[in-house]
């Protein structure tokens, strides 16, 4: 079969845009309720997407005068999912800094069971001292030792996923052996950061282990994602920046003795729908009236690094803002938006504006085919594998996509018309990775 493109939807309770909850369509509660969760994932199964994706910060995302910010935890909320879908694969975010390997582990291997080999861990090692003071931390890790803490983490991870044998169950009745207990093993790792015996108290999952999701930029993160990651969400405003980030991921992937085609980069894209381009840009200019700026402002600031009352709405971006090395999160999203107000020489007033539907990831304004057009144009020139799909406005706007935008990339050649595998892994084009304790003992 000839190359195809993935889809991922990315849930965001009312919509991407942070004003989307105040347009008369949408439910101000979605963010809680199991109902829309179970709508926005038929809708994307039934158009044959490869997986839903939760994010997810153990700390209040956004001020709640702002948007509904309440989040449910997600692995919970997908487990609850996999009982009302078949075959979409199901993405939780769940950090490295504020958790531990077993736990996790046991958690997203639960959950490759229930839903039969259709489980992925968005892995993050989260910025913010906020964060931190919710696990009794005075101040973050700094960042480099929060990714090699991570780096630690996969590694425990992964043993822990191995640490049964695929045969390991024998569910031998007459003989009364319902696991063979050399097939069960202990992983006895002592490291800088953990030390875990083991064996994991759930067998290897249906996918061997779940799929390895990464969604961070900056130098560190490039290279946790050259060395772990399976799927790669990035934001990149521009398709030339798109392509820098695809051809150099692909390049650490090779050089950390990888397949690059087993590293799917998913850039988001925010597409906003009409059937005339007058219509899609009306609906864009609504929701930008809609924009609260003090709000908008506070939350910029946080992410520059700097007080809020340095930003002036009508002004452009102060020329002596602290640099990526001088922050401790946020880096390459903070690097993103500088780069694109001085670019344009935005003023913050229309930079919020921008960021106001999809926080650095490109959105696009238009028709069905004006969307299927730039998503094939991506596909074909080196800049994604596929797309993070991220609606300004939910649920109408996978509605959208999925009845208007999904058929003519199907058309096409670019998109599947059906499922032709039950697991994640598959939809992606995948490998199940080989039991590595497996390997060792031979």
């Amino acid at each position: 079969m000839s190359r195809q493109l993935h889809f991922n939807l990315f849930l965001h309770d009312t919509g991407h845009h942070e004003a989307s909850w105040r347009l008369p369509e949408s439910d101000p509660y979605a963010n809680l309720s199991l109902a829309a969760h179970q709508h926005l994932t038929r809708v994307a199964e039934e158009a044959k997407f490869d997986s839903v994706f939760l994010a997810d910060s153990p700390v209040l995302w956004s001020d709640p005068g702002r948007r509904p910010s309440g989040k449910l935890e997600p692995t919970l909320l997908l487990a609850s999912l996999a009982a009302t879908t078949t075959r979409i694969g199901l993405i939780a975010t769940a950090s490295t800094s504020y958790n531990e390997p077993f736990n996790l582990a046991r958690r997203f291997a639960s959950l490759d069971h229930l839903s039969g080999g259709r489980a992925g861990w968005n892995i993050v090692t989260t910025a913010g001292e906020a964060a931190a003071r919710n696990f009794g931390l005075d101040e973050q890790p700094q960042h480099r030792t929060r990714y090699e803490r991570a780096d630690e983490f996969l590694e425990v991870s992964t043993k822990l996923w191995d640490s049964w044998a695929d045969d390991a169950i024998l569910a031998d009745k007459q003989a009364g052996v319902h696991a063979a207990r050399d097939r069960v093993r202990s992983i006895d790792h002592h490291g800088t950061y953990f030390r875990v015996d083991g064996p994991l108290n759930v067998p290897r999952s249906p996918q061997g282990y779940p799929l390895l999701v990464q969604a961070g930029s900056s130098e560190n993160g490039k290279e946790f994602a050259a060395k772990w990651a399976e799927a790669v969400f990035v934001a990149q405003p521009t398709l030339r920046e798109s392509q820098d980030f695809y051809a150099d991921l692909k390049r650490r992937a090779v050089a950390a003795g990888r397949d690059p085609d087993h590293v799917v980069i998913l850039p988001g894209i925010v597409p906003v729908i009409g059937d005339t381009e007058a219509e899609a840009r009306e609906l864009d200019a609504e929701l930008e009236r809609l924009i609260a700026p003090e709000f908008a402002v506070a939350t910029l600031a946080t992410v520059l690094g700097v007080d809020a009352d340095r930003l002036r709405l009508d002004e452009p971006l102060p020329a002596d803002l602290p640099g990526e090395d001088e922050i401790e999160g946020h880096k390459s999203r903070r690097t993103l938006i500088v780069e694109w107000g001085r670019r344009e020489n935005l003023t913050v007033r229309q930079l919020i504006g921008k960021l106001g539907g999809g926080r650095g990831h490109r959105t696009f304004t238009g028709t069905p085919v004006q969307i299927a057009d730039t998503i094939q144009h991506y596909f074909e020139n080196g800049a994604a594998d596929g797309f993070n799909i991220m609606p300004a406005v939910l649920p109408s706007g996978i509605e959208a996509f999925a009845a208007k935008v999904v058929p003519i990339l199907q058309e096409r050649g670019l998109f599947r018309t059906e499922y032709t595998g039950r697991t994640l892994r598959e939809h992606y084009g995948l490998p199940r990775p080989a039991n590595r304790l497996e390997l060792i003992s031979r």
